[in-house]
């Protein structure tokens, strides 16, 4: 089959990010045909005039809607596209120079419905991308789920960079309307449907991730919340490892009980495990600051994913309601 690609890439309010990205579209490497399909998600802030300076060097073609959030209008942009295979970016990426080389060449060889990349931190990036990236993409603190090269089958690609072929999309109709939690939800049910997922390790992106300590938090309790629903939609795909977040924000927390009453076992365990982040985190970035920023980040990522688990998971059980109706601001309501 010849694969015709169509980049499919949703933006509220970032004309700066567009541009970044199209300037990383006109020096991908490899000579492709492909459309890059953007949607105005309801901004006040439109992108049109900086879209308009990369159309005489790349095929653009660009739309706007209503707001509707991000999975719907990923959705409006991939029945607008041309070609016959779907790839996703997030308008804070950034793509190196062979992505698409890689993406072809993998699906040339060992062809999937839907795949995802990881994600990685340019060197232009602030510390606090740096750190933030650490905390989010290493095995030590979120066990390489974003991509670990052990995970290449039943990966549950996230839609910063995502491929999916135009029959998986037709056979799902896409993403549904939670956010975050719309791509792993996707991911289940096109598992159930029996299209296979997969890692592309060598497609990486870099994610830029325009962000603060306090939207960071936001963001990861976010996900925390978001799980306990999907687990409750999808029950098969419960794992304990959700649970290590919530156990062991309650863990430090009882560390540091205990050792008010000089029992200083558990807190010494605490600060074995923070040594190890830091120290991982000095050997990949060489950078001490960031390092430092990485203890912040793990912690955050830890305490807000955990929160966010835990309290949803008890409001789940409590009431008796839909989850819709318990979390109205985790789902975006489209006509």
């Amino acid at each position: 089959m010849e694969l015709r690609f169509s980049f499919i890439i949703p933006v509220y309010n970032r004309p700066v990010e567009i541009e970044e990205l199209l300037e990383s579209f006109s020096k991908l490497n490899g000579n492709f045909t492909y459309e890059i399909v953007i949607v105005e998600d309801g901004s006040s802030i439109i992108s049109e005039a900086i879209i308009d300076k990369y159309k005489q060097q790349l095929d653009i073609a660009y739309y706007f809607k209503p707001n509707s959030g991000p999975g719907d209008s990923r959705n409006f942009g991939m029945r607008k596209a041309k070609g016959n295979y779907f790839i996703i970016l997030d308008s804070d990426c950034l793509l190196p120079s062979n992505y698409l080389l890689e993406v072809s060449q993998h699906l040339q060889h060992n062809y999937v419905d839907c795949f995802g990349g990881p994600d990685k931190a340019h060197q232009s990036f602030t510390n606090l991308q740096k750190a933030i990236d650490f905390s989010m993409t290493s095995v030590i603190t979120t066990g390489g789920i974003r991509g670990n090269k052990i995970s290449l089958d039943k990966f549950e690609p996230r839609s910063f960079n995502m491929g999916l072929s135009k029959k998986a999309f037709e056979a799902t109709k896409g993403f549904g309307n939670i956010h975050p939690g719309e791509d792993p939800d996707l991911s289940i049910r096109l598992w159930d449907l029996g299209f296979k997922t997969t890692l592309i390790p060598e497609a990486y992106v870099y994610h830029k991730r325009r962000i603060s300590w306090s939207k960071f938090y936001k963001q990861v309790n976010k996900f925390g919340s978001v799980r306990p629903i999907l687990n409750t939609w999808h029950p098969q795909t419960k794992k304990v490892t959700y649970w290590f977040p919530s156990l062991f924000s309650l863990g430090v927390i009882i560390a540091l009980l205990l050792a008010a009453f000089k029992i200083y076992l558990p807190i010494y365990l605490v600060l074995f495990y923070y040594s190890l982040v830091f120290i991982s985190a000095v050997l990949k970035t060489k950078n001490l600051v960031i390092a430092f920023q990485t203890l912040l980040a793990v912690s955050i990522q830890f305490f807000g994913y955990g929160y966010g688990f835990l309290k949803s998971t008890l409001l789940l059980s409590a009431k008796k309601d839909s989850p819709e109706n318990i979390f109205p601001h985790l789902f975006f309501k489209t006509k």
